[in-house]
């Protein structure tokens, strides 16, 4: 595929990525499924549309906090946006001991990427506060882990940017703890990758997707902890879990393990349940994804038409379509045309 005035074309583990007159980005989201920095051989359905859209409300919702590069959604799957020079890190950040911490913290380390982690907690506690866990970026390969001090002293970023990025990441988790706890999720850690133009720092990429994400149920979730359970939670760790319950941590000489349709479905619903309760954020300001002016909301109800009138083309010819989708869609409409009722009334 080819695009005119396309300059670049760069082809990640998920997403595709086309360079526009050397200064936009057209990012198509495929439903390609990665975990332990390897591409699964069989793609997950919708998995692409959930998250450009979850990523589109929440870029939505924390540009009062950092400039973000998202210029339009033209369609589900696909953003357009400022192209950036990026940063060489990833910011990861954890509000609980989970996922690679926790299995670093079980092996007998109390220091992950520089920062002390204290004695005496469990798997899946809540930290004291939130911790910077950043990481190297590798296009190809396993992303490292690596210090702040070690981030300044090879001069991957400087002093005073990695001081601003520390910022703007924490503000950014602060703010999807906040709108994950309207909808009775806690939002348990996450990533954030960031790039310039000129001397603006832009956050880039995607945010607080179940793929760079991981929830939990805030329902039970400290009884669960009490009796020692698992938590019900909302991220691809499952995957990462079912491939290590079947030999496969990316190492090398392993094999990914066969993918049954049934499996598939499974991830499948996944992230269509995670799509449901984060984009159905109640309607308040941030409950709607920061959308405060008319403008904003106009945008919104165009995408989700759009996304309507994709699910009937495809209703049409004869490929499957999950009802709940529609409904999910028209409720969100519905949502949309009264606070932007609202709003009109409120300027009058």
């Amino acid at each position: 595929m080819n695009f005119p005035r396309q300059t670049n074309f760069y082809k990640g583990k998920v997403r595709d990525v086309y360079t526009i007159a050397d200064k936009y980005l057209l990012m198509v989201v495929s439903d390609r499924i990665s975990a332990f920095d390897v591409v699964l051989p069989k793609p997950i359905p919708y998995k692409g549309q959930v998250l450009n859209q979850i990523a589109a409300q929440f870029l939505n919702a924390t540009k009062d906090i950092v400039p973000n590069w998202m210029l339009s959604v033209p369609l589900p799957n696909a953003t357009i946006g400022y192209k950036c020079e990026t940063y060489p890190i990833e910011m990861v950040v954890r509000g609980n001991l989970t996922g690679h911490a926790w299995r670093t913290y079980k092996s007998g380390k109390r220091v992950l990427c520089g920062v002390a982690l204290p004695d005496g907690i469990k798997e899946n506690d809540f930290f004291a506060k939130p911790i910077i866990t950043p990481t190297t970026k590798a296009h190809e390969g396993h992303d490292e882990d690596i210090s702040r001090d070690e981030i300044i002293n090879s001069g991957l970023v400087s002093k005073a940017e990695y001081e601003q990025l520390e910022k703007y990441t924490l503000a950014l988790f602060e703010r999807g703890r906040e709108m994950a706890k309207e909808r009775g999720l806690i939002l348990v850690d996450t990533k954030y990758e960031f790039g310039r133009i000129g001397d603006t720092i832009y956050l880039i990429d995607e945010i607080h997707t179940p793929d760079s994400s991981r929830y939990f149920y805030m329902e039970g979730y400290e009884d669960r902890q009490k009796k020692g359970e698992q938590q019900r939670q909302l991220s691809k760790e499952f995957v990462r879990e079912w491939l290590m319950e079947n030999g496969f941590q990316g190492k090398e000489g392993q094999k990914v393990p066969f993918m049954s349709e049934e499996w598939i479905s499974e991830i499948s619903e996944r992230y269509i349940e995670l799509y449901e309760k984060v984009n159905a954020l109640g309607i308040g300001a941030q409950g709607l994804g920061g959308l405060t002016t008319v403008v904003d909301i106009e945008k919104e109800i165009f995408i989700l038409q759009k996304s309507l009138f994709d699910l009937r083309i495809k209703k049409s010819t004869s490929q499957s379509v999950k009802p709940h989708l529609f409904l999910h869609a028209k409720r969100r409409i519905a949502q949309l045309k009264f606070k932007r009722s609202s709003l009109l009334k409120a300027e009058k």
